[in-house]
């Protein structure tokens, strides 16, 4: 006869009595599980370590301070982990479950129980969980290790986590990073791979969309300077809409949906009708992007501040010292008055400024000068959006710098 294997099998224990003989770091781990599975938990042992302790304080679990004595500790138990340490104690436990026909976990020696722990493993998404379960013959450190290989592929982006019955729709506003696919969060790919609709716009990684699945139907509303064919209304409009219909809705925004993004109006638009929301943050590019061109936006002994700012609106009352850095996303139409507008309100013309055009893709180009030549230097070579401009002196630390500084055409490839 070939010799049978566990048969996995997910079990409901919520209410359900379970049993935990032992008092140690094993039993505590275990017993967290448990708890978070909603197991009504008894403890048997006549002393606990201290978060054992701290649960029955809290009357979490409740606690029986002797040494386990027989059969009846076990009574209405659906089931019971023994975990004391001590062989014999174990096995008695164990035997005594098999006895009354409940499953036992001996955390000591596997093989004299009727039950065994998986390395496990829970992947949220808004369509339900996904749960990871790995025996391994027997060699916990072999199942942690595919369990783990098994999550990483989970929430890769390509595995297509689409529910198959209807859960009910969400919005979920997802950045993307600044431009390079590999700066996408884990969570971010896991929802992408969630999603029945994607609604993107022009700056997201286009890589990202080309793995989606076939049948995820991707809505451009892109925006570009002075063009915005789909007006945040009709963005917000379209987002409750397919939610409404019982579809999951990935938001899919260059940087970070909260930095300048219209995120918030987003999130508010959802929830007055009922949506549920969930915001992923992205690596904004107001700061990756100068980092892509070897602009830190603060540095000890040159900058202990920054401000980050849109191109579109007036600029705001700001400190004017070249140790404080100003980030303007959006501002390469309102270049030369930004300018103008920052040395009248009191910084040097001297100061230094940065554009990076195309932040970490193969087409990033920076621009180098001065408040006083920055925007004849840009017109000199084109800059064009999507491009970060970065005011102050850490500038300085840029790539290429030098070359600028000495007079050179300021593009720096």
């Amino acid at each position: 006869m070939v010799s049978a294997g566990p048969f996995l099998l997910d079990l409901s224990l919520q209410g359900r009595r379970v049993v935990a003989v032992g008092g140690g770091a094993v039993t505590a781990r275990r017993v967290r599980d448990l708890l978070a599975e909603g197991a009504a938990i008894e403890v048997v042992a006549p002393t606990v370590v201290a978060e054992l302790a701290d649960l029955a304080a809290a009357g979490h679990v409740v606690w029986t301070r002797r040494r386990y004595a027989g059969a009846h500790d076990l009574d209405g138990a659906f089931l019971v982990h023994t975990a004391t340490g001590d062989p014999a104690t174990d096995r008695a436990v164990a035997e005594d479950a098999e006895a009354r026909h409940t499953f036992c976990v001996n955390a000591g020696d596997a093989t004299t129980g009727s039950a065994q722990v998986p390395a496990r493993a829970e992947v949220p998404t808004p369509a339900g969980d996904v749960r990871v379960a790995v025996h391994a013959g027997g060699d916990p450190r072999r199942a942690a290790t595919i369990r783990n290989s098994l999550v990483d592929h989970l929430t890769s982006g390509i595995v297509d986590l689409r529910g198959r019955r209807p859960t009910g729709g969400w919005v979920a506003l997802v950045g993307a990073g600044p431009g390079d696919e590999r700066l996408l969060t884990r969570r971010a790919a896991t929802l992408l791979a969630a999603a029945d609709v994607v609604v993107t716009d022009r700056l997201v990684p286009q890589a990202l969309l080309a793995r989606l699945p076939e049948s995820t139907r991707v809505v451009d509303v892109g925006k570009s300077p002075r063009h915005h064919p789909v007006p945040q209304g009709e963005i917000n409009r379209i987002l409750v809409e397919e939610a409404l219909r019982g579809r999951g809705v990935v938001r899919l925004k260059g940087g970070d949906p909260y930095v300048l993004g219209r995120g918030g109006e987003e999130r508010a638009a959802c929830e007055a009708v009922g949506v549920k929301v969930e915001v992923v943050p992205g690596v904004t590019s107001a700061v990756s992007v100068p980092a892509a061109a070897g602009i830190p936006v603060t540095h000890r002994g040159l900058a202990r501040g920054f401000t980050v700012v849109t191109g579109h609106d007036e600029l705001p009352g700001l400190p004017t010292g070249t140790d404080h850095t100003l980030v303007v996303l959006m501002g390469v139409g309102s270049l030369r008055e930004t300018a103008a507008g920052l040395v009248q309100a009191g910084r040097p013309s001297t100061c230094p400024v940065g554009i990076v055009e195309n932040g970490w893709t193969p087409q990033q180009r920076v621009t180098l000068g001065t408040l006083a030549d920055i925007a004849d230097r840009a017109e000199r070579v084109g800059v064009a959006s999507p491009a970060v401009v970065v005011v102050g002196d850490v500038v300085t630390l840029a790539h290429g710098w030098a070359g600028a500084a000495r007079g050179s055409a300021g593009a720096v490839a």
